[in-house]
């Protein structure tokens, strides 16, 4: 298994994918248009040159950023693509000096056993929601909030 960034080829394969979960009500639909302009936050998991698992990081403040769009090719569940995806973005935020990272989920023993804890979803800022609008079950919402801690510290520059 190899875990990389996304590329634009990638698209035709993640769309599908992501859209299989959407039809289900466990994501939100991602047109190929949004993962164009946004494939620079998406990482694939890729087996035998083929894209199995996709998931986006997304940036929402200083501090906080949310794991998207996590989605694993049922044929392949349970191998641990989807735990690889997850710790990928979660070194990405740390990277970036990112305190928190967000799930908006349905799978929180998953991610339970990635060492993300349940929030109440008040507490979050406003801006978290705005794609929201989105989702089908905008106006009866049971997604479950969990955030994980980083280890993330303010980056360090080095003038040369």
């Amino acid at each position: 298994m190899v875990i990389r960034k996304a590329t634009v080829q990638d698209v035709e394969f993640m769309q599908p994918l992501i859209q299989h979960f959407a039809d289900q009500g466990l994501l939100l639909p991602r047109s190929a248009k949004s993962l164009y302009e946004h494939i620079l936050n998406f990482t694939v998991a890729e087996v035998d040159g083929k894209v199995v698992g996709t998931v986006g990081l997304h940036v929402l403040w200083k501090d906080l950023a949310e794991v998207r769009s996590l989605a694993v090719d049922p044929a392949y569940q349970g191998m641990g693509i989807g735990r690889k995806l997850v710790e990928h973005v979660i070194a990405e935020a740390e990277q970036l000096g990112v305190a928190q990272v967000l799930s908006l989920t349905y799978q929180t023993e998953f991610f339970r056993k990635l060492h993300f804890h349940l929030v109440e979803r008040d507490t979050l800022p406003h801006k978290v929601w705005k794609d929201c609008v989105y989702c089908r079950k905008f106006d009866r919402c049971d997604e479950i909030a969990m955030i994980y801690y980083t280890h993330a510290r303010t980056p360090v520059h080095v003038n040369a």
